[in-house]
């Protein structure tokens, strides 16, 4: 959750649920930003707990990063797109220049329907955010996943060239 919205728990870990996994259909090679206080809840072959934005990344990345202040995700977001294989789950917030150069960026887009409840460090289910959730496709497999994916809402794709 971001620092301008309440947190009600005591942590900043929110784990994704596993019905956007399962939905996707893949298993990454690298969570480039796993909580620190849980265990590899993302299917994926390695996991990156700390110090991520100066480590290298390697393969097909899955990208939920901590959310932050106002900016705080355009770092993360730099280096995915930079990267250029992966899918990154944000916040919706289409009127954020942050949000809308991702969008310019990305190879296609996920506005998931509804409001995506995440799961404490403890399993438990959160409380319904104050927004909606993206995924950002990056590279031909992510856009295949998010394609997959469709049945949990809007999926568009840039125009070809």
């Amino acid at each position: 959750m971001s620092a301008w919205e309440p947190n009600t728990g005591a942590t900043d870990d929110w784990y994704t649920p596993a019905y956007i996994f399962e939905a996707l259909g893949v298993t990454f090679d690298l969570d480039v930003a796993a909580p620190p206080s849980g265990g590899p809840h993302v299917p994926a072959y390695r996991w990156i707990h700390e110090d991520s934005l100066s480590q290298p990344w390697e393969g097909f990345v899955w990208m939920n990063p901590p959310f932050g202040g106002r900016n705080g995700l355009a770092p993360w977001l730099d280096k995915f797109f930079l990267h250029g294989n992966g899918i990154a789950l944000t916040p919706d917030r289409t009127s954020a220049p942050w949000w809308q150069e991702a969008a310019g960026r990305a190879d296609a887009l996920l506005l998931m329907r509804g409001k995506v409840k995440f799961l404490r460090s403890d399993g438990s289910l959160g409380r319904s955010p104050g927004n909606g959730t993206t995924l950002f496709a990056s590279g031909p497999q992510a856009v295949a996943a998010l394609e997959r994916a469709s049945g949990l809402g809007f999926v568009t794709r840039r125009a070809a060239a």
